[in-house]
């Protein structure tokens, strides 16, 4: 396809489009009574006692949704689905990495639910005590979630490739009472301690966690771990044998949910709190129309894993609370080799898949024969989630895997915002490679400047959300005023939440997340946004992946250095490609924008959520020594980089 045949825009298929669940009428519901189109999202839900007020923004910027509304979480992903005759459905197609696999109907989930939910109480834990879960992918942290949901305790997933250190920061912050975890886990077909982990976290006598009165622990990998008897307890000795039958009770729609701590931040993490009804309300909301989803048909599978928001909301209460049939799987993408995401697909027949832009560019990287030596005609719908994708990774994201057929929902949202914000809806929406469009029917945005005006079409300026919205979050735990100073202070006049990231405008009124400001350079005062130059370099095709920073530089302020990943096709690798990839970034954004420097490495440094650390780059590209790199997946890349630049 050459650049002249390549559109500008794609609108959905036709038959798609005929049978999708949005339709324009959506958004004029949302334009003609903006709280009421929310009444009625959050009436798809079950509600043991109405609410009697749709929002209470009296105590801004501390809402209140669903007012004096009472439900149980729980009970809307698994319990009504079953009552409605649904029991034999698949919930869970859960798959593990060495092989193994399980299938969980919604009547067995209730089952097991219900197990934990009387073990949990069997404890003497109570509504509004929190459980820390520190678990891989299996079947039982989806369980502990929901058991948690069911009996009103707040639950605190840590990603189980965190260290001790961040767990035992995340237990002692929320005071949590009890910890769920596996003696192992599987990564890359071995297995490894995470038991282990939980023992160092906890530690003993004096240094012991105060808070925790038990470490419940999951029998995945047969490995040796070490006891302390009176405080560790076997799954398989209690909650399996527990009572299977249990009566939820309703909480308040405020109730807390679930606690998720930011990552990637010196200092304290930063508990998000998340409520029960407004994060319910919209993440089945989303999940209903941003997905197309049909229950009696479509396989769900988001990628993400429980330990970060795109878990809790897409891969458990999002798909659960619509009555989903979904993927969950426990390994990672090339274990035990490059074909496992599209085996999958294959034999499950996944018909929506939702992934992260770096898993895009690393299937590009790896070829496109590989998903093409598989049958993907199961797939109607493909999502992007976590970071702006670049059009060219959008382009083959929609040519390899979705065989040109599938509409791609390109979303933007946080772990702040709890729920999708801004997206396409694949029925209506005519897609633009890398936008994410517009905000979805209820959401409202706005791209400002620093004093808060709104910016012309084509100019970079600050995402905003200026109206309140059901899923967003209720504060930070145990710090007020670190909630309002972190969120609400930039643009406390107008009252509006800012969200971190920079947007433009197109000429279209089409949306592009740019990325975070602070990944906003200035070149001799022209502001340039990495993801921009990134886009750029990623569309030459010798080019899988790029990162870029601005790194210091005397006679212009920031100079730009671009790190990137060629295809395994790639023949070029010398200075002629070099000089190539900078003309390329000067045609496509400006001279201004081409960097002084381009490396070819072999890998970036990532964390294990898949996020590149630009701020370690910028440490290399100025020589400094790097900073914190715990949290990436293989600290031992930049020896490789520093021997590409040397």
């Amino acid at each position: 396809m050459t650049d002249e045949t390549v559109p500008s825009a794609y609108p959905p298929p036709a038959d798609f489009a005929a049978h999708a669940n949005a339709t324009p009428a959506l958004q004029d519901a949302a334009d003609a009574d903006r709280l009421g189109f929310w009444a009625d999202q959050a009436r798809r839900l079950h509600w043991h006692k109405d609410f009697d007020e749709v929002l209470d923004w009296s105590g801004a910027p501390f809402a209140k949704w669903f007012v004096g509304g009472r439900l149980n979480v729980a009970y809307n992903c698994v319990d009504r689905h079953v009552e409605a005759g649904n029991g034999d459905r698949v919930a869970i197609h859960w798959v593990g990495e060495p092989g193994d696999s399980r299938d969980i109907t919604y009547s067995q989930l209730q089952t097991e639910v219900c197990c934990a939910a009387n073990y949990f109480s069997s404890l003497g834990l109570v509504a509004g005590d929190r459980v820390a879960i520190y678990m891989p992918m299996v079947p039982e942290a989806l369980i502990t979630m929901l058991a948690c949901a069911r009996l009103g305790l707040t639950h605190s997933v840590v990603f189980a490739g965190f260290s001790s250190t961040a767990l035992r920061s995340r237990v002692d912050d929320a005071e949590a009472k009890l910890v769920v975890t596996t003696d192992g886990q599987y990564r890359r077909g071995e297995p490894v301690p995470l038991k282990a982990n939980v023992d160092v976290a906890l530690g003993s006598g004096d240094e012991a966690a105060q808070s925790v009165q038990k470490v419940l622990v999951v029998q995945r990998t047969g490995i040796d771990i070490d006891w302390v008897d009176g405080r560790d307890v076997w799954w398989h000795e209690t909650v399996a044998e527990s009572a299977d039958f249990h009566v939820p009770e309703a909480f308040d729609s405020e109730h807390p949910l679930f606690l998720l701590y930011t990552s990637g931040t010196t200092g304290k993490p930063k508990g998000i709190i998340h409520t029960s009804g407004g994060y319910l309300t919209q993440t089945s909301y989303t999940f209903h129309y941003v997905f197309d989803h049909k229950p009696e048909t479509d396989v769900f599978w988001c990628g993400a894993d429980i330990g970060w928001v795109t878990g809790h909301s897409y891969l458990v209460y999002g798909p659960l609370s619509n009555g989903a049939t979904e993927i969950v799987y426990e390994g990672t993408p090339n274990s035990p080799n490059e074909h496992r995401h599209f085996e999958v697909i294959e034999k499950y027949g996944v018909t929506t898949y939702y992934i992260a832009p770096t898993l895009i560019r690393t299937f590009m990287k790896w070829g496109r024969e590989i998903p093409d030596a598989h049958d993907l005609s199961s797939l109607r719908l493909l999502g992007s989630v976590g970071e702006p994708i670049n059009p060219e990774a959008w382009r083959w994201y929609r040519e390899v895997i979705g065989r040109n057929n599938c509409p791609i929902v390109d979303t933007w949202w946080q772990t702040e915002t709890g729920a999708i914000m801004v997206s396409p809806l694949p029925g209506i929406t005519a897609t633009k490679p890398g936008s994410a469009m517009a905000p979805l029917p209820g959401i409202s945005a706005k791209i400002v400047d620093m004093a808060g005006n709104p910016v012309p079409d084509g100019e970079q300026g600050y995402l905003v959300l200026d109206e309140p919205w059901p899923s967003m979050l209720r504060g930070i735990w145990g710090d007020e005023q670190r909630y309002i100073d972190t969120y609400w202070s930039k643009f406390a006049k107008e009252g509006w939440y800012f969200a971190g990231d920079g947007a433009r405008y197109d000429e279209d009124h089409a949306l592009w997340v740019l990325g975070r400001i602070d990944d906003v350079m200035n070149v001799s005062g022209h502001r340039i946004s990495t993801s921009e130059v990134e886009s750029a370099l990623v569309g030459h095709h010798a080019v899988a992946e790029a990162a870029v920073i601005g790194a210091t530089d005397e006679t212009t302020g920031q100079a730009i250095v671009a790190f990137v990943i060629l295809r395994s096709d790639a023949t070029d690798t010398g200075a002629q490609l070099i000089d190539e990839l900078k003309a390329q970034v000067s045609i496509d954004i400006s001279p201004i924008a081409k960097p002084r420097e381009i490396n070819v490495v072999p890998e970036l440094p990532k964390t294990r959520s898949g996020k590149i650390m630009r701020r370690l780059l910028r440490d290399v590209a100025e020589g400094k020594e790097l900073g914190d790199t715990s949290t990436l997946v293989d600290p031992a890349v930049f020896e490789a980089i520093r021997a590409n630049r040397s």
